[in-house]
């Protein structure tokens, strides 16, 4: 069974004369394992295609499921549960709560996923030592270079071991060395994991982590060139 499938999906953005199409009937599956790069530039309808991927926007026609369940047969409340514990979300730009130390915002995904305090701790503490980070647990998030806050991100986001991960832009921001360490480590850790991964990105040094590679391009998902 695949992670995700996205059957015939549309979605519009804006309104009156300003809406416009970002998604044109979309159909995509991701196994467990894969990492599908989606590759296209600004406007492209990439972060729109992840957050319908992860229920964060309702399709205007089509079906979303993750990990069999059809999302549009969920209420609000199931739809919150079902990307609490089974979908990790990671952004170009880490969002780590400053009035955190690193090793808290992480026991916090965790703990918010369901996870047992002390599980959780295991496993926020496991993560942030594989990432080279464990020297930087106690640290804020301000205390932290680039780089080393959006492993610390990849860390929340794969903390409550999700079967699905949705990664917008997450090496956009950052210069040559921190972006491959990023890059790296999502793979690394989502391929162990058996995680299903779905990658938005205009970043070229991306291609070599990913099994398949689309390109969308005015809402329309093909194979990339």
């Amino acid at each position: 069974m695949s992670a995700l499938v996205l059957h015939d999906v549309v979605r519009t953005r804006g309104r009156g004369t300003r809406r416009t199409l970002a998604l044109r009937g979309v159909s995509l599956s991701v196994d467990a394992g894969e990492i599908v790069l989606v590759e296209g530039p600004s406007g492209s309808g990439k972060t729109t295609l992840l957050a319908v991927a992860g229920g964060l926007l309702t399709p205007d026609r089509g079906t979303v499921g993750i990990l069999g369940r059809d999302l549009g047969a969920l209420d609000a409340a199931a739809r919150r549960r079902l990307r609490a514990r089974s979908v990790g979300f990671l952004f170009q730009r880490a969002s780590l709560l400053e009035r955190l130390s690193v090793r808290d915002n992480v026991r916090l995904a965790a703990a918010l996923a369901g996870l047992p305090p002390a599980e959780g701790a295991r496993e926020a503490d496991a993560l942030l030592d594989r990432l080279g980070l464990a020297g930087r647990a106690p640290r804020r998030p301000s205390e932290l270079s680039g780089g080393e806050e959006q492993r610390a991100a990849v860390a929340r986001a794969l903390v409550h071991r999700p079967s699905l991960v949705l990664a917008d832009e997450p090496t956009a921001c950052l210069d040559g060395a921190s972006g491959r360490a990023v890059a790296e480590a999502l793979a690394a850790l989502a391929r162990e994991r058996g995680a299903a991964v779905l990658v938005a990105t205009h970043d070229p040094r991306l291609a070599p982590f990913g099994t398949r590679r689309l390109s969308l391009l005015d809402g329309e998902l093909r194979a990339a060139a």
